[in-house]
């Protein structure tokens, strides 16, 4: 029998702190869905572009992406190799919903480029838990 290998203290905080991080989007998710129009309404007209007719796809890719995320990390923090592909749906939601919102609505053009801060910051620890949680199955830390 192989012996099993154990994540790091340090790579249990990591992976609570990114429980932590996507349960935030969590919050993003409820927050955004429960926009009413007059809510919209009272945003920038910049932004109520944004916001208003969103299409169920995107909404679905969002919630895969915040969802798999949180999921995805409460796994990996318990050392779990299921992590893996939870984190690889949350990345390919997270993909998706990047295409609606700067290709099909063009954020950039609508907001300017300081829109893109954040879905960069996203994107890359969405991508970045993947290559994390894959490595954690090649080495053994996670089972």
């Amino acid at each position: 029998m192989k012996n099993a290998k154990k994540m790091t203290t340090g790579m249990k905080i990591f992976a609570w702190i990114m429980v932590l991080w996507n349960a935030i989007g969590v919050a993003a998710f409820f927050s955004q869905i429960m926009m009413t129009p007059e809510t919209i309404a009272t945003l920038p007209e910049a932004q109520q572009t944004i916001y208003r007719d969103i299409p169920a796809w995107s909404y679905a890719a969002y919630a895969l992406a915040v969802f798999g995320g949180l999921l995805g990390t409460i796994v990996l923090a318990l050392g779990k190799k299921l992590a893996f592909p939870l984190l690889v749906m949350s990345f390919a939601g997270v993909l998706v919903q990047q295409y609606h919102n700067f290709i099909v609505v063009d954020a950039i053009g609508i907001m300017g480029l300081g829109i893109v801060v954040m879905p960069v910051i996203v994107t890359s620890i969405a991508l970045f838990l993947v290559l994390f949680s894959q490595r954690g199955v090649k080495a053994g830390w996670l089972h």
